[in-house]
Order: structure tokens, then C-alpha cells, then sequence
């Protein structure tokens, strides 16, 4: 354990440089929160786990791994944002945005019910792929293509809108 606090004490810096360079679009303190996410789970495990042989190979393939799940989780995200109506717009941006808003739910009625029932319990009930793959008995992977699908589905009916 103490090995784990001085590799991070040391090499702080450079791991949130290194995640800082994979996700340039996004808040430095999400760099840090991302470091501090890996770091809190390696002490976590540290004492029921088998020794770690090369920490900073592992710490550096943790960090990569937790980058992926990020991007995953945010991939459809920013076209659910679109869907917030905020309450300083003028009548007509409002207007227009509702509008959209009922294109975006008629698309999503629109997909499969397996296709739908990922969309709908990923992006509006914010749970977990992992959740729903124990719950429902299918495979992470599959859930993220029917979600990646869905999201595709939904583009393409809104092409000319977006």
C-alpha cells in the first residue's frame, strides 16, 4: 500500500497529463477526477488483491480503461442536452426547441423495443450498462449496440432537423 501512495505521490502529475492529452475537449478537473477515480480503486483493492508485478503499467491501462468507459457513457449524451429547454430563450428558439424536443420522441418510438428500452434506461433513468446487463441477462455488449443502433436510427430520422 504505501509503494501505491508514493507512485501516485510521484507521479501525480504526469498521469494527469496523460489523460489530459486523451480527452483535450473535456475540463482539466475531469483529468484530476479520473486520476483520483483509478487511484481510490487501486487502494481499494490493494488489500484482497494479488500483488500488482508492474504498477504503472497497470495504473496506465486503468487510466486508459476508465477514459473508454467515460466516452462511452457521454457518447449519446450531447443529443439528449439538446432537449433541455432553457428558460432564458426567446418564444421562438423555445418554440423551435420543443419542436425538436417531439422529433427527437417520436424517433425513439419509433426504434425497436430493445433498441427503445436502452435509450430510455440509459439516458433518461441514468442507469448503468452494467445494471441493466444483470438485470436483463444480456451481455454489456450487446446492450451498446442496440444502444449505438438506436442513436444511429434516431440521427438519421432527424437529418435535416439537427
Amino acid at each position: 500500500m504505501a509503494k501505491i501512495g508514493e507512485f501516485f505521490r510521484t507521479e501525480y502529475g504526469r498521469l494527469v497529463r496523460f489523460v489530459r492529452r486523451r480527452i483535450d475537449d473535456a475540463a482539466d478537473r475531469d483529468a484530476e477526477d479520473i486520476v483520483q477515480d483509478v487511484m481510490l480503486s487501486l487502494f481499494d483493492k490493494a488489500d484482497i488483491t494479488a500483488p500488482i508485478e508492474n504498477l504503472t503499467a497497470y495504473v496506465y491501462q486503468a487510466l486508459r480503461n476508465r477514459i473508454t468507459d467515460m466516452f462511452r457513457k457521454n457518447k449519446g449524451k450531447t443529443l439528449f442536452r439538446e432537449l433541455e429547454i432553457s428558460s432564458s430563450e426567446d418564444t421562438e428558439r423555445s418554440f423551435e426547441r420543443k419542436e425538436f424536443k417531439n422529433k427527437v420522441y417520436e424517433a425513439i418510438t419509433n426504434l425497436s423495443d430493445d433498441q427503445k428500452a436502452v435509450v430510455i434506461a440509459t439516458e433518461f433513468e441514468n442507469r448503468s450498462f452494467r445494471e441493466l446487463s444483470e438485470k436483463w441477462c444480456i451481455p454489456i455488449g450487446t446492450l451498446l449496440a442496440r444502444k449505438s443502433r438506436a442513436l444511429k436510427n434516431i440521427k438519421k430520422e432527424l437529418t435535416g432537423i439537427v
